[in-house]
């Protein structure tokens, strides 16, 4: 800050601030001269003006810090086959200031080992691992597990799996966002999904999921919009007897609310009433094509093999990302799945073009 010295400046500016310091006694204008008593008034003047312009950051800095040292945040993640990318989702949520991971690990019994991905991060004891290997159908007796085991202990509990990751605009610390007032009323949080396109890549790279895959749907593009009824959530701690039912909106029982605070009472989420500019979740639904057929072939945590998953989630897959002969060629092969109805569709999209 410039300060302007001419002498009549000094004397209209310190008027008020001598006066002051002559009633505190603290300094007697008997006792200095008057250049001593203009360089006093002078960083008198200063430090004021110091203090109203930084009280408000050094006190909004306490706070946060305050929080983020007494708010406690876990993640609980079901893992199956996902070596290739744990990894990367550790990371993040640590950046965003998660206290602590617990993954379920739902490998095969002679599949993947998770130490081989993130073996630093277990033996910190930042991610620990809870053995569920080789059960079937286990996706909500993990969650309720998880919520049971640490429900206690964390003031938020975020539900999320490996392709999901939290976006947040404004805040660099995911306690900053969950222990805001508009959330004081609020016994979990859903945030609207915004499904990230194949890019028409068909082979698995190792480049991270966020370069590989930064096109999202065509309802969701420029984060204007985003999937409607696609939600995953957090849901607060020290709540007794919660039973999760859902794997995305947890449990009905329980007041639910947006991610601007605003109470959802109706069963689906519709994504106008969320603000993709602000919040939402990166879903990495698809990956590559060769990805995608793996989590196909892989089956799902709840329904297993069964047939009518399969061609839904194609036909998911098919209203996100661009429908090609070779994408059905490579699928056909990879799966003996019946693709007719898929390559009339092709054929009809090439009619009207």
């Amino acid at each position: 800050m410039e300060i302007n010295s001419t002498k009549e400046n000094i004397n209209d500016k310190s008027s008020y601030f001598i006066n002051k310091i002559k009633k505190t006694s603290f300094i007697s204008s008997k006792k200095i001269n008057n250049k001593a008593y203009k360089i006093i008034t002078i960083l008198f003047i200063i430090s004021s003006f110091l203090i109203y312009k930084f009280k408000n950051k050094i006190t909004n800095e306490i706070i946060k810090n305050y929080i983020i040292k007494n708010t406690k945040v876990c993640t609980c993640t079901p893992v199956k086959n996902e070596n290739r990318y744990v990894k990367e989702y550790v990371e993040h949520y640590k950046k965003y200031g998660v206290d602590k991971i617990f993954i379920y690990d739902n490998n095969e019994i002679n599949g993947e080992r998770l130490e081989d991905a993130i073996g630093e991060y277990i033996k910190k004891g930042f991610v620990e691992v809870i053995d569920y290997r080789g059960k079937a159908n286990a996706l909500l007796i993990m969650m309720n597990d998880c919520y049971q085991r640490n429900y206690r202990i964390y003031d938020w509990i975020i539900f999320f799996e490996v392709d999901e990751y939290i976006h947040l605009f404004n805040y660099t610390n995911v306690k900053l966002y969950l222990q805001r007032d508009v959330f004081k009323n609020c016994e979990k949080i859903y945030l609207n999904w915004v499904h990230h396109t194949d890019n028409n890549l068909i082979h698995y790279d190792d480049r991270p999921l966020h370069i590989r895959f930064p096109e999202v749907e065509p309802n969701a593009r420029n984060n204007v919009s985003g999937s409607i009824n696609s939600v995953k959530s957090i849901l607060r701690g020290h709540i007794p007897n919660v039973v999760i039912d859902c794997p995305h909106k947890l449990t009905l029982n329980l007041t639910g609310c947006n991610g601007f605070g605003k109470p959802q009472f109706i069963r689906f989420i519709n994504s106008r009433n969320s603000d993709f500019s602000f919040y939402y979740i990166d879903h990495y639904y698809s990956k590559s094509l060769e990805e995608f057929v793996e989590k196909l072939n892989k089956g799902d945590v709840l329904q297993g093999q069964k047939l009518w998953l399969k061609y839904l989630r194609l036909n998911n897959y098919f209203e996100r990302n661009e429908i090609t002969k070779e994408k059905l060629d490579f699928i056909e092969e990879r799966t003996h799945l019946n693709l007719t109805n898929f390559r009339i569709r092709l054929q009809n999209l090439q009619n009207k073009n």
